[in-house]
């Protein structure tokens, strides 16, 4: 009794240490941001001022949709290209190059985002004319943030292809359902939770990125974590807290409908599957 105490106290202590450790500075920036003082690590009140400061600073504004908007667009791309390399790399016979194939596709996750960066820069300076992209830009943004969270998508998708029953699209074959059908009808919403987990993801890291952006934004493209680097690095300003707040939220409530609607689509294929048991006894 008393050793499984102890480890019982054990565990919660490693527990809190754990949820502490990653979610206490989140909890002092909310706070802080909050701060009625210029110094944004001395509390002198409760004030809601610095997030009015940050609604009419104009440039912070203008980064914060930049960014929203590169992000949303390299969410979808890699969802989609993502999606096709995943299935490619589960669903495709062995054929000459598909080892390769694998390896270029997982290779950003384990590439320095410099070497990323700089590689992209020089593919869009030699090569911008030919796709019609400027070497600086955003979207030269766009296509360095898809070029590197492509991979995180495969990934995602490809585990969840691994673990589809493959019985339920042969019967739907066997009753008629051509390829194409069986993917969208079958396919395409068991691995619908995959799809939004990946694409989260890639929205998370397009928006987040610091080091791929600073090789290919231009002037006028600055994108919101360029921005917060830069004025950072100025001093840290109450403004940066209440820009971090909003963002935390905004991921929060992200992250919260992600999962409500991976749980409905979930109950709503056992329920299917239920259903389906039911009519074949």
């Amino acid at each position: 009794m008393i050793g499984d105490r102890g480890g019982k106290v054990m565990g919660w202590s490693v527990l809190v240490f754990g949820f502490a450790f990653l979610y206490l500075p989140i909890l002092l920036l909310v706070v802080y941001s909050f701060n009625s003082s210029r110094l944004a690590t001395v509390w002198a009140g409760f004030s809601t001022k610095w997030y009015g400061e940050l609604l009419r600073d104009r440039q912070m504004l203008d980064a914060a949709w930049i960014s929203l908007r590169v992000a949303f667009w390299t969410a979808t791309a890699s969802m989609v290209i993502g999606t096709m390399a995943a299935l490619v790399m589960t669903r495709m016979r062995r054929f000459p190059g598909k080892t390769l194939f694998g390896a270029l596709i997982t290779a950003p996750l384990v590439m320095p985002e410099v070497i990323i960066g700089l590689s992209i820069l020089l593919m869009l300076v030699s090569m911008g004319g030919i796709l019609g992209i400027a070497p600086k830009g955003v979207m030269a943004i766009w296509v360095a943030h898809v070029t590197f969270t492509i991979s995180f998508v495969t990934v995602v998708v490809s585990s969840r292809l691994q673990e589809l029953d493959r019985s339920l699209e042969e019967a739907a074959m066997d009753l008629g359902a051509n390829r194409l059908k069986v993917f969208f009808l079958i396919t395409l919403p068991i691995i619908a939770p995959a799809l939004v987990s990946g694409w989260l993801l890639a929205f998370t890291l397009s928006l987040d990125d610091v080091v791929i952006a600073s090789f290919v934004a231009g002037p006028s493209s600055t994108t919101l974590p360029m921005k917060v680097f830069s004025s950072v690095r100025l001093g840290i300003s109450p403004k940066i807290n209440a820009l971090a707040t909003i963002m935390v939220l905004a991921v929060s409530l992200a992250a919260v409908v992600g999962w409500w609607l991976m749980a409905r689509s979930e109950k709503r294929r056992q329920r299917d599957m239920q259903l389906a048991l039911q009519d074949n006894s």
